[in-house]
Order: structure tokens, then C-alpha cells, then sequence
């Protein structure tokens, strides 16, 4: 299982989320290439450490939130079969000038014996929700549902 952290604030035209655009030669011309920053919960890790370590590592400076602070959407099923537990928090003040992601080792081309270290994020920014439903990989978006019930409080779930 994943664990990541989901950033909102009020935009000009409403809700707005932080995304990560995921690195490598992979990714870069591809389509719902972006993601809420993330990674893997390690043996006996709580999944919300995880998610705000993985924000830190992912985007370069450390989650602008604290603990008590955070909201957890529930667990989303990617078409991967991988789960990610999102949680999220408003950071109406956040902003990065670059993102500093940590790096991953890859083969490429796969079987060559090459490898290269590739960043695992090489870009992050603050987009509208609706902008979000279309960069995100597909099994995230439901995150971004479960984000606008909670922003809608429970005066709209009623």
C-alpha cells in the first residue's frame, strides 16, 4: 500500500489541489502523467508519516502541514491493483519554486545493463479540481471526489 498527501486551497474559480508530475522518460509525453505525491507505507510505518515523508522526499521541502491538521479521504484502488491511502490538508500559503525530488534508479532500455538515475517527480503545481480530474492517473480521481465532500461539510451531505 501507498500512502500520499493531498494538498488544497481556494483558487480564483474554487477548490484547487497540488499535484506532482511523475519523472523518467516513462512519463514525459504521456497522458495522467501527474499524481498526488506518494509513496509506499514501509513494515510497521503509519500511513500518515508515510505520506507527509513521501511529500518531502517527492517535492523537495518538507509537507507545510502537521499531523492534527489532516484529513484522511479513505483508501483509492489504482488500475494497478495498488492501493493508496490519501490524505489531505488545506496549505491555502504553499508554493515551490522548483521541485528537489528524490531520485530513482532505472534500466534503460530495459535489459540494456544501463541505468540512469531519473527524478521521481520533476514538476509540481497547484491546478483546479476540475483540471486535476484530467492530469491525474485515472484511479486517483476519486480522491478528488472524496476531497469535495469533504470541503462541501455536512450540511451538503445531508
Amino acid at each position: 500500500m501507498s500512502a500520499g498527501l493531498l494538498l488544497h486551497r481556494t483558487g480564483p474559480t474554487g477548490p484547487e489541489v497540488f499535484v506532482a508530475h511523475m519523472g523518467g522518460p516513462f512519463w514525459r509525453n504521456r497522458p495522467r502523467a501527474w499524481s498526488i505525491p506518494k509513496g509506499l507505507v514501509e513494515p510497521g510505518e503509519d500511513p500518515l508519516a508515510t505520506a507527509l515523508r513521501e511529500f518531502g522526499e517527492e517535492i523537495g521541502v518538507p509537507a507545510p502541514v502537521t499531523a492534527d491538521a489532516v484529513a484522511d479521504l479513505g483508501e483509492f484502488r489504482q488500475a494497478s491493483g495498488k492501493r493508496v491511502r490519501v490524505f489531505s490538508a488545506s496549505a491555502p500559503g504553499f508554493d515551490v519554486a522548483a521541485v528537489r525530488s528524490n531520485t530513482v534508479r532505472l534500466e534503460l532500455p530495459r535489459g540494456s545493463g544501463r541505468f540512469v538515475d531519473v527524478p521521481e517527480v520533476d514538476d509540481g503545481r497547484w491546478v483546479p479540481v476540475d483540471e486535476a480530474r484530467e492530469l491525474l492517473v485515472a484511479g486517483q480521481v476519486a480522491a478528488l471526489d472524496a476531497l469535495l465532500v469533504l470541503l462541501a461539510g455536512p450540511a451538503a451531505a445531508g
